[in-house]
C-alpha cells in the first residue's frame, strides 16, 4: 500500500509511492481538488495530459447533491466523473462546520441544515465511512471535528477528543470487505486534530496512530492562522506519525508552502489555490504570480511562463490571455485553471526527482531564489 522508496540525505524530506485500486501515486503529491465531482472547468482527460494521479473529492457536497444513491446507480463515482484514476473523498468535516446554516454537534454526530436548500440531516462517523464506501473512494477520511481559529484550549480539547472516538467508530464501520463499487481494498486515514496547541496536537497524533490507519492527516490548518503557526503544527505532527504510512497535509497551500512542508515529511497535499487563483487571471510561474489583467500584459507575445509546457504556454499569449479576460470569455479562466494545474503538478514531479536525484535542497534554494512570493 505505502512503499518508502528513500528520504532525503539532509531533510525529512520522502520519497515514496502508494498503492491504490486505481492505480499508483507516487509522491510527494498535489491532489487537484474536485469538491463538488469536477475540479472546476478542468476536464479528466486535461488532469491526464498534465499528469495527475489522484484527485479529491468531498464526500458532504456530494451526499447534498445530486446524492450518494445517484452516484451509486451509475457506478460510483469514477465512473460518474469520468475519472480512472485514484479518488480522495474528504468527510466535509470542515465543511459542515463552515458552511452549514445551522449546526448541532454533539458525540453521536453532526446535525445540519444545508447550506443548498436548508433541508435537516444528521450525519454519524458511521454513515460519512459508509457513504464513501459506496462512492468508491479509493481513499475515504473520517468525519472529525473542525474549530476555528482562533479558539479557546478548552474548545480545541473537546474538538480533539471527539475526532479521536469518531476515528475510532470510523475504523470500526469499516467494511473490510470490498466494496462494490471499487472492488479493490479502500483505506482509510486517520485525522489528526488539536487546533494551535502543540500538546493537544502531540496527544491526538498518539492516540490516532494507536488506533491504526492506513494513512495520517494533518486537519484543521490553513483556517486563518498565520504561516508560521501552519508550520508548527505541521512538524510537532509530522514528527509524532510512522514512518511506514502516508502524511497528508489537508488544505496547503502556495507552492512556497509545499516545499516547506516537503522538508519536514510530508507527502501529499491538496488545495484549491490553482484553480481558484486561475479563475480570477492570477498565474503561478517559475518567476512567481503573475495577474494576467493587468495593462502590462496588452500587447505581451509571450507565453505565461517561458518554462512551462503546458497546453495554454504552448498555444496562447499573455496578451492573448489578457483579453479573454477583460472580454469576459469563459476560456481565459480555463486555460489559466489549467496552467495552474499543470504548474503544481510538474512543481511536484521536479520535487520527486530532485529527490530521487539527493538534490531536494539545492532545488528548493534555486526555485525560491527566482520565485517572488
Amino acid at each position: 500500500m505505502f512503499e518508502l522508496i528513500k528520504t532525503d540525505k539532509n531533510t525529512k524530506a520522502r520519497l515514496a509511492k502508494i498503492t491504490t485500486g486505481h492505480g499508483e501515486i507516487n509522491t510527494p503529491c498535489f491532489m487537484p481538488v474536485g469538491t463538488q465531482g469536477t475540479v472546476k472547468g478542468i476536464s479528466p482527460q486535461d488532469l491526464k495530459d498534465c499528469g495527475a494521479e489522484i484527485i479529491i473529492s468531498n464526500a458532504y457536497h456530494l451526499f447534498l447533491r445530486p446524492g450518494i444513491e445517484v452516484i451509486k446507480e451509475t457506478g460510483g463515482l469514477h465512473k460518474f466523473m469520468g475519472w480512472p484514476k485514484a479518488v480522495l473523498t474528504d468527510s466535509g468535516g470542515y465543511q459542515i462546520f463552515s458552511l452549514a446554516l445551522l449546526r448541532k454537534i454533539s458525540d453521536k454526530g453532526v446535525e445540519f441544515q444545508s447550506h443548498i436548500d436548508g433541508m435537516k440531516h444528521l450525519l454519524t462517523p458511521e454513515e460519512v465511512v459508509h457513504m464513501q464506501q459506496d462512492l468508491g473512494s479509493d481513499i475515504i477520511m473520517p468525519l472529525d471535528e473542525c474549530v476555528r481559529y482562533p479558539s479557546s484550549f478548552d474548545q480545541a480539547e473537546v474538538a480533539m477528543k471527539r475526532t479521536i472516538e469518531w476515528a475510532k467508530r470510523s475504523k470500526a464501520a469499516v467494511c473490510h470487505v470490498s466494496s462494490v463499487m471499487c472492488q479493490k481494498e479502500q483505506l482509510l486515514f486517520g485525522i489528526v486534530q488539536g487546533a494551535t496547541y502543540d500538546d493537544l496536537r502531540k496527544e491526538c497524533a498518539e492516540r490516532i496512530v494507536a488506533i491504526g490507519f492506513d494513512g495520517y492527516a494533518i486537519g484543521g490548518v490553513s483556517v486563518g492562522e498565520p504561516k508560521n503557526l501552519i508550520y508548527n503544527i505541521a512538524q510537532i505532527v509530522s514528527a509524532c506519525l510512522p514512518q511506514s504510512s502516508p502524511r497528508y497535509l489537508m488544505g496547503v497551500g502556495l507552492p512556497q508552502d509545499l516545499l516547506e512542508a516537503v522538508e519536514i515529511g510530508i507527502d501529499m497535499f491538496d488545495c484549491v489555490v490553482p484553480t481558484r487563483y486561475g479563475r480570477n487571471g492570477a498565474a503561478f510561474t517559475s518567476q512567481g504570480k503573475l495577474i494576467i489583467r493587468n495593462a502590462t500584459f496588452a500587447r505581451d507575445p509571450k507565453p505565461l511562463d517561458e518554462q512551462c509546457s503546458c497546453y495554454t504556454c504552448k498555444h496562447f499569449t499573455r496578451a492573448y490571455l489578457r483579453h479573454l479576460f477583460n472580454s469576459e470569455e469563459m476560456l481565459g479562466p480555463r486555460l489559466v485553471s489549467l496552467h495552474n494545474i499543470n504548474f503544481y503538478l510538474e512543481l511536484m514531479r521536479k520535487i520527486r526527482e530532485a529527490l530521487h536525484e539527493d538534490r531536494f535542497s539545492e532545488f528548493k534554494k534555486e526555485f525560491l531564489s527566482t520565485y517572488e512570493v
